[in-house]
């Protein structure tokens, strides 16, 4: 069974929104009601993170395909523009 939010109605909101955004950037999620109707739901932000550790990359790396040098090369010999053209000449 899942967990269920606390609910809020759209007063709370109004007169509590400082506390209750507070609550939610530290990770607490809300359902809004409106006449005791589920209106839209308050949730955090998931944040990306910025940094992977060595050793989880490493980690994530061992279950990734591997690359076909030869064939990438190809690909990349075939879609690019073989001609050099001076962008500034006119």
């Amino acid at each position: 069974m899942g967990v269920t939010q606390p609910e809020i109605t759209q007063r709370d909101l109004r007169q509590r929104s400082k506390e209750i955004m507070d609550a939610v950037e530290g990770g607490q999620s809300f359902t809004v009601t409106s006449d005791g109707h589920e209106i839209g739901e308050l949730i955090p932000l998931r944040r990306r993170r910025r940094f992977v550790a060595r050793d989880e990359f490493v980690g994530m790396s061992r279950h990734a395909a591997s690359i076909d040098v030869a064939a990438l090369r190809a690909d990349q010999a075939a879609v690019a523009d073989h001609e050099f053209a001076d962008p500034y000449e006119r």
